[in-house]
Parts: C-alpha cells; sequence; structure tokens
C-alpha cells in the first residue's frame, strides 16, 4: 500500500509524483500507456513550450475561464521556480517570440527524460500499462483505485490526473471524467480548445502549406468582430490552422452553431489602406508593361497570387497599365480583408487542450483537494482551466501538479 497514488503520467502527474516523492512519501504512478509523457512529446511541434516568460498575472489573464482559479498553484510554482526546476535536471530554456520558453536543445524528449530522472531519483514507483478505470471511495474518503483489469491499488491519498480529451492515441481519452463523474463531481461541457478551423472557401486548400507571417486575422460574429490576433496563420487541406488561428478557435467553439462566423486575414496589416494603394501603384508603375498575373510576386507569396487574382474579379492576362482605379481599390480591399467563413472545427481528435472538465467549484485551488472526497486532488487538463497558445497550459499543468503533490503529503 503506497502513501499516495498518481494517475497519469503526463505533465502534472509526473510533477506531482515526483514532488511527494521528494517530500518522503511513498508514492506509486499508474500510466495507461506503454510510456510516460506522450502527449508531452507532441507539444511545441516537438520542442515542447513548457511554459511562458511573461508576468504570473499575464499567465493568468491567458485564461479566459477560471484564470483566478490558477492564483495559489501559479504564486507557489512560478514560471521561473519551472525554468530552475528544468535547468537543475539539466535542461535550460530560452525564451522566444511571445515569451515562449522552450529547452535550448529544442526538445520535448530532453523535459520528458528529466521528469522521469526527477521521479527515479526520488523512488517513486511507475508501473505502466495500467488503465485506471474507477477512484474508490468510502464514506466521502478516498481509499484508492481500481485499473480494468479489477486489481485495486489502495492508499488514503489519490493525486488524479488523467488528461483531458483531446488526443486520445496519447492516452487522454476522457476517461476521467467519468471516473469522477461517478463519484459525484460535476463536469463542464468538454468541447475543443486550441483546435484548427474549418472552412467553406475551396481556395483555401489550393494554399495547403503556405504559412503566413505577420498578418492579422479578424474573428466576425454575425459580422461583428469579436476578437483579433497578430502573428502566423498557416493554411491547410481543410481551412486554417497556425497560432493565431488556435488561439480565436476559442471563441469559434463558444460561438459555433449559433450565427455566421467569418474570418478576415489582413496580409499587411502594418500598412493603411491607403499606404496600401501607394505600395501596389508603385509595383503597377513598375510592371505596367506586364500583365496582372506576373506583376504581384513582390507582394504575394506564389501561392496566393492565383486565389488573389480570381477573388478581384480582373482578368489574369489584363496589363497592368490598363487597371482602372476601381480594379485597384478591390485589389487593396481584399488584400486587406482575405475573407473565410468558418463551417467547423478539426474536433478533440486535433485539438491542443480540452475546454471544460471538473468543475473549480468543487476543488480548494490553495491545495487542489476535492472538496467532495477527502484525500482526493486534481491536476492539469482534466479540471475546467484551459488557456491560449504560449505555454500557459503547460504551466499551469505543472503548477497545479506541484500544488496537489505537495499538500497530499500533508
Amino acid at each position: 500500500m503506497a502513501d499516495i497514488i498518481v494517475v497519469g503520467g503526463g505533465a502534472a502527474g509526473m510533477m506531482a509524483a515526483g514532488v511527494a516523492a521528494n517530500q518522503g512519501a511513498e508514492v506509486l504512478l499508474l500510466e495507461k500507456n506503454e510510456q510516460l509523457g506522450k502527449k508531452i512529446l507532441i507539444t511545441g511541434k516537438g520542442r515542447c513550450n513548457l511554459t511562458n516568460n511573461c508576468g504570473i498575472e499575464e499567465i493568468i489573464a491567458n485564461f479566459p475561464k477560471n484564470g483566478s482559479f490558477l492564483y495559489s498553484a501559479l504564486y507557489t510554482f512560478t514560471n521561473q521556480q519551472l525554468r530552475d526546476f528544468f535547468a537543475e535536471l539539466g535542461v535550460p530554456t530560452k525564451v522566444e517570440r511571445g515569451g515562449r520558453v522552450f529547452p535550448e536543445s529544442d526538445s520535448a524528449r530532453d523535459i520528458v527524460a528529466a521528469l522521469k530522472r526527477y521521479l527515479e531519483e526520488n523512488g517513486v514507483k511507475i508501473k505502466l500499462n495500467t488503465a485506471v478505470a474507477k477512484v474508490l471511495v468510502e464514506e466521502k474518503q478516498v481509499t484508492g483505485v481500481e485499473d480494468r483489469d479489477g486489481n485495486c491499488y489502495l492508499a488514503k491519498r489519490v493525486i488524479l490526473t488523467p488528461g483531458g480529451a483531446v488526443y486520445p492515441s496519447t492516452g487522454s481519452s476522457g476517461d476521467g471524467y467519468q471516473m469522477l463523474e461517478r463519484i459525484g463531481h460535476t463536469i463542464t461541457s468538454i468541447k475543443p480548445s486550441l483546435v484548427p478551423l474549418k472552412v467553406k472557401e475551396e481556395w483555401a486548400s489550393e494554399a495547403q502549406g503556405l504559412t503566413l507571417k505577420n498578418v492579422e486575422a479578424s474573428l466576425y460574429f454575425n459580422d461583428e468582430m469579436i476578437r483579433t490576433e497578430f502573428g502566423e496563420l498557416l493554411f491547410t487541406h481543410f481551412g486554417v490552422s497556425g497560432p493565431i488561428v488556435l488561439t480565436l478557435s476559442r471563441n469559434v467553439v463558444n460561438n459555433l452553431g449559433k450565427g455566421s462566423l467569418k474570418l478576415e486575414i489582413d496580409l499587411k496589416p502594418v500598412l493603411t489602406e491607403q499606404q496600401l494603394d501607394d505600395r501596389v501603384q508603385r509595383d503597377f508603375e513598375q510592371y505596367s508593361r506586364k500583365q496582372f498575373k506576373n506583376s504581384l510576386s513582390d507582394l504575394l507569396p506564389s501561392k496566393l497570387i492565383p486565389i488573389v487574382i480570381e477573388l478581384s474579379s480582373i482578368p489574369e492576362d489584363k496589363f497592368v497599365n490598363q487597371i482602372t482605379k476601381e480594379e485597384r481599390a478591390e485589389l487593396v480591399r481584399i488584400l486587406k480583408g482575405l475573407t473565410l467563413t468558418i463551417i467547423g472545427t478539426k474536433g478533440l481528435k486535433q485539438a491542443i487542450v480540452t475546454k471544460g472538465g471538473v468543475s473549480t467549484d468543487e476543488i480548494d485551488s490553495s491545495t487542489m483537494e476535492s472538496k467532495l472526497i477527502s484525500g482526493l486532488y486534481l491536476a492539469g487538463e482534466v479540471v475546467d482551466i484551459d488557456a491560449y497558445t504560449g505555454g500557459f497550459n503547460l504551466q499551469a499543468a505543472f503548477s497545479t501538479g506541484y500544488l496537489s503533490g505537495i499538500n497530499s503529503i500533508n
């Protein structure tokens, strides 16, 4: 019988197990996969954006729902402490655009390897290929867990970190929500967040693979602009993805099916319409004797040229010196507002994080202990907390894991 059982070997689970063991507890970590940290390995495109270098208040502000719930966790184990933690384990970090923090090696594997070393050094017992199916409770006190084969593991403290419902291939299949619902916890609506978007326009697929940097995307709901993001966008065979699209996707999920949703891309956000018109005129003067289709190479990436030409309705073989002022104005309008109609998302299987989870009203934010079941602690994505892109979600996982780990030994 262990002092503490930790269910789930992701960021929150490994941190919780290591911290508790470091304080002298006998800890058993149960993981359903054949290895620990499977989801960490794919974060940040395999580079692992483990946190953000901004202030704690800004981190909290990047959680559009329940951010204040994280005050204790984030101030108990800060982003700087997280960086120091990995530095001590031999994984120094670096800060990139937008305050995003990555390991200097650009390898998520180094983060997972460091966490494994931390567990080993502190004597955590690890049991892989063990899928927990039930939390055992007697008179509102946790007594252990039971796996799918009916094996029981007993402990007076259980830290549940099963992840959310995204990327089920990594083990986050949503079964944690079911286990917690069966013992009385409230689960708020589960939806995808930070998810690629599907669009109606077929031309988007023609630009598949094209990445646009330093563009501005504005999301419109029923023709009212509700959020704007600046940065990088990627065209795919189904629509759009990339950092700014993922950030906007949370607002899309909130409004999907309630009205029209459109994405307007400003390809030249640093220029006003007049400045862009001046720029186009200069290009047209330079290429005055060329056909329209051969005059846009200085202005647009090659994949976008035939798309913009089609949208502008200007004949591609029309000579530039014959293009009218009205046609040029329409071209500028398109460059400042390339419009896509959003028809859906790629769902939980391709989302980065889960929106929804265990109600924060039922968790003590200062300890991460359940208010309903004594001795049961909850951390990571299973809790109803989700943030925009930038390393905030992983920081929350590490911080809530740390907080649950140090409090579970009391």
